[in-house]
C-alpha cells in the first residue's frame, strides 16, 4: 500500500512539474538582417560581366539558427530565445547580392549563373566571425576570394569589420551586423572596381 501511495505521489509530482513547464511562456524572437533599398533592377546585356555570389561558408558555431555572442576572451554563447529567421548564410548571400548590385551597376550580380551566356566571376566567402562582442560591438571577419570563369584566382583578401552597437539588445546587434555587411560590400566593390 505504501509503495502504491509513493508511486501515486511521484506520478502526481511529475504531472505537476510538466504542467508548470508547459505554462512557462517562451518569448522567442526571430531576426533578419536589414535589407537595402534597391533603386533599380539590373538587366542583363550580352556583354555584361557577371558576378556570381557563390558559396558562403560559416564557422561551425555560426551555422545555427541561434545568434552568437562572445561573452569574454574565450567564451561563446548561443542565444536560446533570439534566433535567425532563416539560414544565416542565405541572408548574407542575399544581402551581398543586393548591396553589390547597387554599388557595381556595370556588373550583373546574381546568386546563380545557370542559363546565362556570359562568363562569370565567382565570389566566395569564409565567415569566421559574425556575432556580438563583449566590448559592445558587432564583429564580422573572414576571407573572400574572387575567381574568374576558369577558376583562376583574381583576388583574395582577409577582412575584419567592427561596428559599435547603438544600444543594448539583440535588435541593435542585428542592425550593427547589417552595417558590417554594408561595409563589407563597400570594400568588395572597391576591390572589384580596381580590376
Amino acid at each position: 500500500m505504501l509503495i502504491t501511495i509513493n508511486k501515486l505521489f511521484f506520478s502526481l509530482l511529475l504531472v505537476m512539474s510538466l504542467m508548470a513547464c508547459a505554462n512557462q511562456a517562451v518569448n522567442t524572437q526571430r531576426y533578419t538582417l536589414p535589407e537595402t533599398f534597391q533603386s533599380s533592377e539590373q538587366a542583363s546585356t550580352p556583354d555584361a560581366q557577371v558576378l556570381v555570389i557563390g558559396s558562403i561558408s560559416l564557422a561551425e558555431f555560426l551555422d545555427s539558427e541561434r545568434i552568437a555572442l562572445q561573452m569574454d576572451d574565450i567564451t561563446l554563447h548561443q542565444a536560446n530565445e533570439h534566433l535567425w529567421a532563416e539560414n544565416l548564410g542565405q541572408q548574407i548571400r542575399r544581402g551581398l547580392r543586393s548591396r553589390l548590385s547597387q554599388q557595381l551597376p556595370e556588373l550583373l550580380v546574381v546568386s546563380d549563373s545557370r542559363g546565362l551566356k556570359q562568363t562569370a566571376w565567382n565570389l566566395q566567402l569564409d565567415i569566421e566571425q559574425f556575432h556580438g562582442h563583449f566590448t559592445g560591438k558587432a564583429v564580422t571577419s573572414g576571407q573572400w576570394r574572387l575567381q574568374d570563369s576558369k577558376g583562376n584566382m583574381l583576388l583574395i583578401s582577409p577582412f575584419t569589420i567592427e561596428t559599435p552597437l547603438a544600444s543594448d539588445g539583440y535588435p541593435a546587434l542585428v542592425r550593427a551586423l547589417g552595417s558590417n555587411l554594408d561595409k563589407l560590400a563597400e570594400k568588395l566593390a572597391a576591390e572589384i572596381t580596381n580590376l
